[in-house]
């Protein structure tokens, strides 16, 4: 067993201010997505100017913030909702969906492609290959607040998790996350978009990876106890929605190859 290295959640403390290291980690994905973007922006032929850049960064905030919330309420805390819809602004309490937050992005997505005049999976193609360093930099602002951990193990690199009331040891199933919906997903999305390739495609690798990254995670990882398993007493909420990431990813392969259309505008 490994000892859990606890960090202090918080980690800015101005008098009655506190910033949490999770919110950081936000403004890390964000503030690498711009740069990323900038610098494909540049090899873009003209397609994307910076300032387009620095509104679908903005675009995509709002949707990831909402979306996530939105998202974590219906998803996970539906019956609490129910009984109180004021659940729904209680964002000191904590919680955001990851599947809500790309429902969010895909939304205001959509307003942005509008706005541009642009097709919205050629927006979504361009800004697939960032989103997974903002997974990563999230799973590690989980890890450091130590929550979201993974099932009893005694694997040698099993942690003792301060917030567990068990006291467990436990998969880091956080960091397993940032390795793969974070280092691989970023490495797979980046060289696979280092060429122009059809329009679908990179958004298609991103939903397939993400989504069976996610499936496998879940199998180590403690369910949320307000839901535990739906099936199988292994079936997660987390796979139940991922499933059809999977699906849809495979679907937008195939037209993308299939059609063969190229970004425009």
């Amino acid at each position: 067993m490994i000892s859990y290295p606890a960090v202090d959640p918080i980690a800015i403390s101005i008098g009655p201010i506190s910033v949490h290291w999770y919110g950081i980690m936000y403004l890390i994905g964000f503030a690498s997505a711009y740069v990323l973007g900038m610098y494909r922006a540049k090899r873009s032929n003209g397609l994307w100017a910076p300032d387009m850049v620095s509104d679908a960064i903005f675009y995509g905030a709002l949707g990831v913030i909402l979306g996530g919330r939105i998202g974590y309420i219906l998803f996970y805390q539906f019956p609490a909702f129910v009984d109180n819809p004021l659940v729904m602004v209680r964002i000191w309490e904590g919680g955001m969906s990851f599947h809500g937050g790309l429902l969010g992005v895909i939304a205001a997505m959509y307003f942005f492609a509008r706005r541009y005049n642009k097709h919205l999976v050629d927006v979504t193609d361009f800004l697939a290959p960032f989103i997974p360093i903002g997974l990563g930099a999230g799973r590690i602002g989980n890890f450091i607040g130590s929550e979201l951990w993974g099932k009893p193990s005694d694997v040698s690199w099993a942690m003792v998790f301060p917030n567990d009331p068990l006291q467990l040891a436990r998969h880091p199933s956080q960091l397993y996350q940032f390795a793969l919906e974070g280092v691989a997903l970023f490495c797979i999305l980046w060289l696979f978009s280092q060429k122009s390739k059809p329009r679908y495609c990179v958004s298609g690798m991103f939903l397939l990876f993400y989504g069976l990254f996610r499936i496998l995670v879940e199998f180590v990882r403690e369910p949320d106890a307000q839901i535990g398993y739906l099936a199988f007493n292994w079936v997660t909420q987390g796979q139940v929605l991922s499933l059809p990431m999977v699906v849809g990813g495979i679907a937008l392969i195939i037209a993308g190859f299939k059609f063969k259309k190229f970004p425009q505008n």
